[in-house]
């Protein structure tokens, strides 16, 4: 009873807020609201669809309550431009739930924090010295070693006796490179041997990372209904265990690489050692240089494996392009020799076929929202103070209006047009735009073009026998980046001599 007299409170509260909102503000249009709730319960599990569905009922702006805060959707190229470029300082804030807030100790790293002088420091850290073109540069042995490892693994797998024939779950594979990359860039540390063995710190980093998700992910409702947070209040115990469990391995790390340093007079370029060598450059606090490697952990371990699966995907689908690659990489690279970083500006049609892929499948195809500080217009409409915008970056690499057969995989679309997807053409926005814009673009397009390459110069790609490619499931799993519905397996036959497939080890 008393339950249902505090929602019966509520709806008499909220209801003469919505409407007080409808009348004060031209809010964009969109689905109707229900009390209390907004219109958490209409909205389907794969989001991104769910808005560009209703953005063609709606318009290419909607308003989308959850619960009482208000959420505008944006969904083509000229309202993209208007939030990340025309309205950008006032629309760079973030929205951070209760758990972000405790991950990020209020906003001190880059991700979560709100765009002010803070931002602007760690920023102007993460552009001009961790992701500098000489940086990249210097890391690039680490990632080429992780690509050739991949290949080794994968070559193995497909010659064993048992093996041959047999499809390989390739989210395996892209996952070994993608975890082993991040960390070794991060923390110069390679947790997973060439046996596939992980040391003890590489167990306690993916329990962390795996405790992290579910703390977040048991939150959901009760993020956007406030009285909720009453009945399910944060676990403070539980994140204040699990950011000191973060903190103290990180620290460990630190501590060797501080070792390190004094013993041989020098750093190495490694994220860590950067950070720990600019930590009285920049005024950095720990809390600060520790939220900034994790940043980095957590925006580049999946999203580059989900890149290359779906990209693998398309491939698999669209034989005829995965010949037109290969073609391209013969030519250029041949028989007798592996591919590296310098050739990419020779492989004019393999960049493109990663660019068409990141159009029709953005890793994060919501982006983060961004967080409105002031009152502004965008479209014509009113967007307040507080409210949360999104720009569906899917939608609006699929709009038709702009797009020539937007949901065929051509990466020849790219070669009559030279399109921009770091933040100057926004029709493609992979990596976002404006003062929130990814860093790591770059290193991004870097290493899912180098996977790509020698996925398809090392190995030809068939479905499993009894799948058809058009078979293959293209569906999305719900969630704030897109893996694949169902992962890809796939059956790889090597096309090269056999001494190309050998890893030679990089220790840095």
């Amino acid at each position: 009873m008393a339950l249902f007299l505090l929602l019966l409170t509520f709806i008499f509260i909220l209801l003469p807020y919505y409407l007080y909102q409808k009348l004060r503000f031209k809010l964009p249009p969109g689905p109707r609201p229900l009390p209390v709730v907004g219109n958490l319960y209409d909205i389907k599990p794969v989001r991104f669809r769910c808005f560009a569905d209703w953005s063609r009922a709606y318009g290419p702006i909607i308003s989308v309550w959850f619960g009482s805060t208000l959420n505008v959707v944006v969904s083509n190229a000229e309202l993209a431009k208007e939030v990340l470029k025309e309205n950008d300082q006032q629309l760079s804030d973030r929205h951070r739930s209760r758990s972000a807030a405790k991950f990020s100790r209020e906003g001190q790293d880059l991700i979560w924090a709100d765009y002010g002088p803070h931002y602007v420091k760690v920023r102007k850290v993460c552009t001009l010295e961790l992701f500098s073109p000489k940086r990249l540069e210097a890391l690039k042995p680490i990632r080429e070693d992780e690509v050739t490892a991949m290949v080794e693994s994968i070559y193995k797998d497909c010659t064993l006796p048992e093996g041959s024939g047999q499809s390989l779950l390739m989210k395996k594979y892209l996952g070994t490179v993608a975890f082993n990359n991040i960390t070794r860039l991060a923390f110069g540390k390679r947790f997973v041997n060439s046996e596939g063995v992980m040391d003890e710190q590489g167990k306690e980093f993916k329990e962390i990372t795996a405790n992290g998700l579910k703390l977040g992910a048991s939150l959901a409702m009760a993020e956007h209904i406030p009285w909720l947070r009453w009945l399910f209040p944060l676990d403070e115990a539980a994140f204040a265990k699990h950011g000191a469990r973060r903190d103290r391995l990180t620290r460990a790390i630190m501590e060797e690489h501080r070792l390190a340093r004094e013993k041989s007079g020098g750093a190495k370029q490694h994220f860590v050692d950067a950070l720990l060598t600019l930590k009285d450059k920049y005024d950095l606090s720990e809390d600060t240089i520790i939220g900034l490697l994790w940043d980095m952990i957590t925006a580049g371990m999946d999203t580059t494996a989900i890149s290359v699966e779906w990209a693998m995907a398309e491939l698999i689908k669209n034989p005829r392009v995965q010949q037109k690659v290969q073609e391209e990489l013969d030519q250029v690279i041949g028989y007798e020799r592996v591919m590296i970083e310098t050739d990419f500006s020779n492989l004019p049609y393999l960049q493109c076929v990663a660019k068409e892929s990141l159009r029709l499948h953005p890793p994060t195809p919501l982006m983060l929202p961004h967080r409105s500080n002031a009152s502004v217009k965008i479209g014509g409409y009113d967007i307040p103070k507080g409210s949360n915008v999104h720009v569906n970056v899917w939608a609006v690499a699929r709009d038709p209006t702009v797009w020539r057969n937007p949901l065929e995989f051509r990466p020849e679309r790219f070669l009559e047009e030279d399109v921009d997807m770091k933040g100057h053409d926004f029709r493609l926005l992979p990596f976002g735009a404006g003062r929130r814009v990814c860093p790591g673009a770059q290193l991004g397009i870097n290493l899912v073009t180098s996977m790509l390459g020698h996925l398809l110069h090392h190995f030809n790609w068939a479905p499993p026998h009894g799948l058809s490619p058009d078979e293959i499931d293209m569906g999305e799993s719900p969630g704030l980046v897109t893996y694949m519905r169902t992962a890809l397996r796939a059956v790889p036959t090597p096309r090269l001599p056999s001494h190309l497939y050998e890893r030679v080890a990089v220790d840095m």
